[in-house]
C-alpha cells in the first residue's frame, strides 16, 4: 500500500516538471521497497532473503532521503510528507526487526 500512496503523490505531484527528475528518484525508491520483499518470499536461500529484505531497507532509507528533501525544500506538502515518512518509518522498523530474526536464525543454525 506504501507503494500505491507514493505512485498516487508522485502522479499529482508531476504538474511541476521541473522537478520531474527529484520525483521520479522517490517514485523509484519508493516503489523498489515492496518489489525487493516480494523477491524475498521466494529467496533461493536463507541468505538471499537477508539480502533482498536488507536491500528493501536501503531502498527505505533512499525514499526518506528523497522525501525530506522535497519537503525541507518546499516541494512537498507538509500533510503528504508526514503521511509518508510515518509510513516509511514503520516499515523501516519492520524491516530492521526482520533482518535481525532471520540473521539470528541463520547463526543458529
Amino acid at each position: 500500500s506504501f507503494a500505491v500512496k507514493v505512485v498516487n503523490n508522485v502522479k499529482i505531484l508531476l504538474n511541476d516538471w521541473k522537478l520531474k527528475d527529484l520525483y521520479n528518484q522517490l517514485l523509484r525508491s519508493g516503489t523498489s521497497i515492496a518489489a525487493n520483499i516480494r523477491e524475498a518470499e521466494f529467496a533461493q536461500s536463507p541468505s538471499d532473503f537477508i539480502s533482498k529484505l536488507s536491500i528493501a531497507l536501503k531502498e527505505c532509507n533512499e525514499t526518506m532521503y528523497w522525501l525530506d528533501l522535497l519537503f525541507d525544500s518546499n516541494n512537498l506538502p507538509e500533510s503528504t510528507y508526514r503521511e509518508l515518512q510515518a509510513d516509511c518509518n514503520e516499515i523501516i522498523s519492520l524491516l530492521i526487526a526482520s533482518v535481525r530474526t532471520a540473521k539470528s536464525r541463520l547463526t543458529q543454525k
